[in-house]
């Protein structure tokens, strides 16, 4: 058996739900600093209030691809989780503006990232379930254009609300101003409709057939062969060690950050290193008692990664780092290095954070623009190559904004970063599907989001500390930091071997 290949129009109506998804997304990471701000947060404190995003990824996302790879229902296989993420955030949505204090915002956060999550992940596996191998980088590339043209305009939403509808954007102090509410509102109802048209216009493979599928071409699969019973105690035995280095390693650093009296952002992190290993020891003894379950199959997968995961994993750590650095800084970032101001209820300042919108407007444009074109040189020179030129474009984007001090003159760098961002979202996926096993796409999906959510967490742990201790906390420097992740992640993209057969249009 071999997977039909799809219409255009097909591959659109699969993908078009991720307009939604990216509605919420570009609201959350335009006008999020700015809401924690308005509601009394420092510039050093934003980041740590960040976490609440890539924590929740870290864990909704490889527990909704497992359980998806193993869900039938009369919606299906993925859809059921698409629906039910995007009811739960779009009521998020609602509610994240009407926050009356800081924690109730950044709980609200929570909440509506983990629905996010659970509506997103299933979508890459959606791909690599029903198109084959030479049409996974056109839907991917879909998806990109969606991401692009949902966050287009979901970021600009305040801005249009405030010069076109005249809705105010300033308020007193601690209060939401009005274009950011509307923004919100219009954004959970996009969100909900956008999804709902995947969920009806789209269709699934059956497991049966899916399997029939997995057995015909599994010869050219990253697949690990089954293990005997010494590989089988042996890779116990590096599970449990693993797990005691790692929280052993997290136990040294957490003492030494309170001997020091460190920031106390770094608990998250070295903390949250003690509890995987203990994760992984307590998968290894269950391991030796015979106990096979969901969480021992999780925790033993994580080392069983196919190769071309490995090494991308490096790409996307050092990608998302500088995308997450971004999105905390820009806003302050442009308001203090080009505006010169950081009294959130002045004008000035929220025309900054509105301009901001704009840039944001202007990558995500970009990105929508070119998500047909990356396919297209991917087929001249390579996926690789693609997504090299693409990060570095995007680095030097970032570098550049220090030297610039006209609000119109950041629009170019924005070119950069919008290359850069429809790069991130289609060509790791595209390298990716092609090593995967399709009866654990959606795990091993899941799990490679923890390389978009560890950084992430890296970031919102040590930006803060670095742009206090180091740069006297002038944000402009944590974008430096990011432009010089991104070259550099397109540098490792070099050591990833690919094998991804390319179409451009069928």
């Amino acid at each position: 058996m071999e997977k039909r290949e799809l219409s255009f129009w097909q591959i659109w109506n699969m993908s078009f739900g991720f307009l939604g998804i990216q509605f919420g997304f570009a609201l959350q990471n335009a006008n999020t600093s700015r809401i924690f701000e308005t509601l009394g947060a420092k510039v050093d404190e934003i980041p740590i209030l960040w976490i609440a995003a890539p924590v929740t990824g870290l864990v909704i996302q490889p527990i909704i691809g497992y359980f998806s790879d193993r869900t039938w229902t009369r919606l299906g296989r993925r859809r059921p989780y698409f629906l039910i993420g995007a009811i739960l955030s779009s009521i998020a949505l609602f509610i994240m503006p009407n926050s009356p204090s800081l924690w109730i915002a950044a709980g609200t956060l929570w909440m509506m990232d983990a629905s996010i999550n659970i509506s997103m992940e299933p979508f890459r596996a959606f791909v690599g379930d029903n198109l084959p191998e030479k049409q996974r980088t056109l839907g991917f590339a879909m998806q990109s254009f969606f991401i692009g043209l949902g966050a287009v305009v979901g970021s600009l939403l305040p801005y249009i609300f405030t010069n076109v509808f005249g809705v105010s954007n300033t308020a007193t102090e601690g209060i939401i101003p009005d274009s950011v509410k509307w923004s919100f509102y219009i954004g959970g109802v996009v969100f909900l409709l956008a999804v709902l048209w995947t969920v009806f216009k789209s269709t699934e493979y059956t497991p049966a057939e899916l399997e029939a599928f997995e057995q015909k071409d599994k010869d050219t699969k990253e697949v690990a062969p089954i293990e005997t019973e010494l590989e089988a105690k042996a890779n116990i035995k590096r599970q449990f060690n693993l797990g005691l280095i790692m929280s052993l390693l997290g136990s040294v650093i957490s003492f030494l950050i309170y001997e020091n009296e460190l920031t106390k952002e770094l608990y998250i992190l070295f903390v949250g290193l003690i509890m995987i290993g203990i994760l992984f020891m307590v998968s290894a003894r269950l391991r030796v008692v015979q106990i096979k379950n969901g969480f021992t199959i999780i925790m033993t997968d994580l080392l069983n990664m196919p190769n071309t995961m490995k090494k991308l994993a490096w790409v996307q750590f050092f990608s998302w780092f500088a995308l997450f650095s971004m999105w905390i800084y820009t806003t302050q970032a442009v308001t203090q290095h080009i505006f010169g101001t950081t009294d959130t209820t002045s004008k000035v300042y929220n025309d900054a954070a509105d301009w901001v919108s704009v840039l944001f407007t202007v990558y995500n444009g970009v990105a929508a623009a070119v998500a047909f074109l990356l396919p297209v040189i991917a087929k001249k020179v390579g996926v690789r190559y693609t997504h090299l030129l693409a990060l570095c474009f995007g680095g030097v984007g970032l570098l550049s904004i220090y030297f610039i001090g006209d609000k119109y003159l950041l629009l170019i760098p924005m070119l950069g970063v919008g290359i850069a961002w429809a790069s991130i979202l289609s060509m790791p996926y595209a390298m990716l599907s092609g090593a995967l096993p399709a009866a654990k796409m959606g795990y091993y999906m899941g799990v490679f989001n923890f390389f978009v959510v560890i950084p992430q967490i890296v970031a919102a742990t040590i930006l803060g500390f670095i742009v206090k201790q180091f740069f006297q906390n002038e944000p402009i420097y944590a974008l430096l930091i990011g432009g010089v992740s991104m070259i550099f992640a397109g540098l490792l993209t070099l050591r990833v071997n690919n094998r991804t057969k390319i179409e451009i249009h069928e």
